[in-house]
């Protein structure tokens, strides 16, 4: 437990009402900051003085917050400063009054300081109200022309204390005949490869068992579809890795999930932890049993020379 007197990391996040002060707060959570929003500001001294972890904390102003005044949150923040030492920085949200308006419109809320009104009254009320403390500010991030992905990017570039959690990431092996995963950002379809449901010997057994894997890693388009579907992957991990995507969730299917998608999810997993990741895995559907009718009947004694040959369908 740390230190009540020890001096703390602070960023304070006002702004205009609508200029991006939750996604900020929220993009700060995701880096391993404490965030707190709308506290009031006779409680802020308070706060500071419980026991805290190591985290740097971000506390969230703007004109509905209780209590809150620019100029007397100035001269709390200098005193804090000049009584503890914590490294107290401000960070202020802009945005032009039009782009505002278009904000208010689409999400059909009223500007807090317009109930009944026209919300450019309300903005140009608020931006009175709030001018001393832009001009007081660090920081200031004008988003009137910045996605919601632009802002959380200069947040992170700012911003990251190398807290942040990084991304998740689970590979999970499934079968069609069962349905898809619905929480999967990539689903890859094995069905192509040649079935072992319908070699007696390995049937009962799973994709986790030996015999199982060399029969489907035999399979002729085995290894040309795993070095296309791995360059793909580590091509964009890396990318959701920038865009601080928290999840990223991989399916392979087949038809019953026991056997192809199950040595084919291993092996990627296998990959992915030698390239330096720490993926989950998951095989959804590797307890249930094997069931002629939900495998493609194609696949079984009624298909053709050619797919008898390579063990699929063709």
């Amino acid at each position: 437990m740390s230190d009540p007197a020890a001096p703390k990391t602070i960023l304070l996040v006002t702004g205009l009402s609508g200029a991006g002060k939750s996604t900020v707060l929220n993009q700060l959570e995701d880096l391993g900051w404490e965030t707190i929003d709308n506290l009031p500001i006779r409680l802020v001294g308070q706060l500071l003085k419980l026991p805290s972890g190591d985290a740097p904390l971000a506390l969230g102003f703007d004109s509905r917050t209780r209590g809150f005044t620019p100029e007397e949150l100035i001269q709390q923040v200098k005193k804090l400063h000049s009584k503890r030492g914590d490294d107290i920085s401000t960070l202020f949200l802009d945005c032009q009054g039009w782009e505002l308006e278009r904000r208010f419109s689409e999400t059909r809320r009223p500007h807090p300081l317009a109930q009944d009104r026209p919300a450019a009254d309300g903005i140009a009320q608020e931006r009175s109200i709030m001018a001393p403390l832009r001009r007081w500010a660090d920081m200031v991030i004008d988003t009137s022309k910045l996605s919601v992905s632009d802002l959380k990017a200069q947040v992170r570039e700012r911003f990251d204390t190398g807290h942040a959690r990084g991304t998740t990431i689970t590979v999970t092996s499934f079968g069609f005949s069962r349905g898809v995963p619905h929480n999967a950002d990539l689903i890859f379809d094995l069905r192509f490869l040649r079935n072992p449901h319908w070699v007696d010997d390995l049937r009962p057994l799973t994709g986790l068992d030996d015999a199982v894997c060399d029969y489907v890693r035999a399979d002729s388009d085995f290894d040309s579809a795993f070095a296309k579907i791995r360059d793909l992957v580590l091509f964009l991990l890396p990318r959701y890795q920038a865009e601080a995507k928290a999840y990223v969730n991989i399916g392979f299917g087949c038809t019953g999930g026991r056997h192809r998608s199950v040595c084919f999810a291993a092996t990627f997993a296998e990959m992915l932890r030698e390239e330096g990741y720490s993926p989950n895995i998951e095989h959804r559907d590797l307890g249930s049993r094997p069931v002629d009718s939900l495998e493609n009947l194609r696949n079984g004694p009624g298909m053709s020379r050619t797919a008898q040959k390579k063990g699929t369908a063709e």
